[in-house]
């Protein structure tokens, strides 16, 4: 069964990616493999993929467990984003600028804080949609994945990306299945597509000026 191009393949992935960039590249294996019933979840906390809770977990990480195996997709850049009109504000009183608490993942967790020692936060939110919606209400400012806030036209990048912040994405998936053609026909698919979206996750886009 392994060696057929069908069955159910059960995919997982961040809230932020399933829901956006990546969902057309899955659209299109969908339509090319029509034997295969492609299942896409969303799951922003741990998923076991030794347990069979999914097949294949998409994952942001700058070092993946070593027992599971798979592919770099791409590198993504992250920096801090706010609205257009906010940091037109803050730009024109010269005073520092208001930082979302941000529980969405250990990543931007750890990078608010040290951007903001002292955790004074009026607003708090725990998934990356949710930062940019309270973002575009002009709350302050926050760490997006530069995929997610140079695609949205109501946000501006406050500093350029810093390549310390660089993470990996990553297919992965568990050794049993690496011989499995469902398995390796998605991942053939997901290396193409996000190849030629390698720049905009990289954050090559026209850069704006840091209003620093």
């Amino acid at each position: 069964q392994d060696s057929q191009l069908g069955g159910d393949l059960q995919v997982t992935a961040i809230n932020n990616r399933a829901s956006s960039i990546l969902m057309p590249m899955s659209a299109r294996s969908s339509a090319a493999n029509p034997g295969i019933k492609l299942h896409i979840e969303v799951a922003n906390k741990y998923v076991s993929l030794a347990d069979r809770q999914a097949d294949i977990a998409i994952r942001l990480t700058s070092a993946p467990l070593d027992t599971l195996i798979g592919a770099r997709l791409t590198t993504v850049a992250s920096t801090v984003y706010g609205s257009r009109a906010y940091l037109k504000e803050l730009k024109a009183s010269g005073q520092q600028p208001r930082w979302l608490g941000v529980d969405c993942c250990d990543f931007h967790h750890n990078w608010t804080q040290q951007a903001c020692p002292d955790h004074d936060h009026q607003f708090f939110v725990d998934d990356t949609l949710l930062t940019v919606a309270a973002l575009e209400q002009g709350l302050g400012v926050a760490y997006l994945p530069c995929f997610m806030g140079d695609s949205n036209a109501n946000l501006e990048r406050y500093c350029t990306p810093d390549p310390s912040f660089d993470l990996g994405l990553w297919l992965l998936y568990h050794p049993d299945l690496r011989r499995t053609r469902r398995i390796q026909t998605f991942r053939e698919h997901m290396l193409t597509e996000v190849a030629g979206q390698a720049a905009l996750f990289a954050g090559n886009q026209p850069a704006t000026s840091p209003v620093q």
